[in-house]
């Protein structure tokens, strides 16, 4: 069976990483058989989580394992015209190559509660001295990434001024839709609902959170497809 490394489910949502959540919502949403191994980064293929191994084959980086997915099992974008799929992949790259590092901003580097919340989540469980030499390294390597890519050269409220740009637009293209692309989920859901569920959903307070909440129908379609796929975790 197809194995799915990934960070330990907290929070009470699917994944803390949106890109482990984006994969294994498509696992979900193609009907495809797998088990979670809960996993650090550090023994990942390229360093990063998710990453699976499946026939003897280890996959790293969210975008090659949907297309692995998509050849070896099935393919939920197969029925999408080309300008369907033009679209899809730009608002995939709006998902994962900007809003996301505003969504890591708040985490690593916004507030200091922020912080704390977060190196719980993902180093809680090591021994006290390993867990905060590990956080502080990773910290500083995650804040590095965020000055490099661009993000970290502004200062807050323009970084949140760009994030709530991108939820704006997520909002009015979604529109009153099930899915972003019509009536039936593809790729493009499982990353955004990746992302959104750890925007709206997760005890990381910040203005961008603030604006998503207020965008009524991304929270209804991440309550739609929380409840679609993932009946294990809704809560009584």
């Amino acid at each position: 069976m197809l194995k799915l490394h990934q960070f330990e489910r907290t929070w009470g949502i699917p994944n803390l990483s949106p890109f482990c959540c984006k994969i294994e919502t498509y696992l979900r949403m193609a009907g495809i058989a797998y088990e979670i191994k809960p996993a650090l980064p550090l023994r990942a293929p390229k360093g990063k989580l998710p990453y699976i191994s499946d026939n003897g084959k280890t996959l790293g980086d969210s975008r090659f394992i949907i297309e692995y997915l998509k050849s070896t099992y099935h393919d939920l974008d197969s029925g999408l015209t080309p300008e369907e799929l033009a679209i899809s992949i730009a608002l995939q790259r709006l998902l994962e190559e900007h809003l996301f590092w505003v969504a890591l901003y708040s985490r690593w580097q916004f507030t200091d509660e922020n912080w704390q919340v977060n190196k719980q989540a993902i180093f809680g469980a090591l021994p006290p001295i390993v867990r905060d030499v590990a956080a502080s390294h990773t910290r500083k390597k995650i804040q590095q990434q965020i000055y490099g890519h661009g993000m970290g050269r502004h200062q807050a409220e323009e970084i949140f001024a760009l994030g709530k740009q991108d939820i704006d637009a997520l909002s009015a293209y979604l529109g009153h839709k099930p899915y972003f692309l019509g009536d039936r989920p593809t790729t493009l859901d499982a990353s955004a609902f990746g992302l959104l569920i750890n925007i709206s959903g997760c005890p990381i307070e910040s203005p961008l959170k603030e604006h998503a909440l207020i965008k009524e129908n991304l929270l209804a379609y991440i309550e739609r497809i929380t409840h679609s796929f993932y009946p294990d975790l809704q809560h009584p």
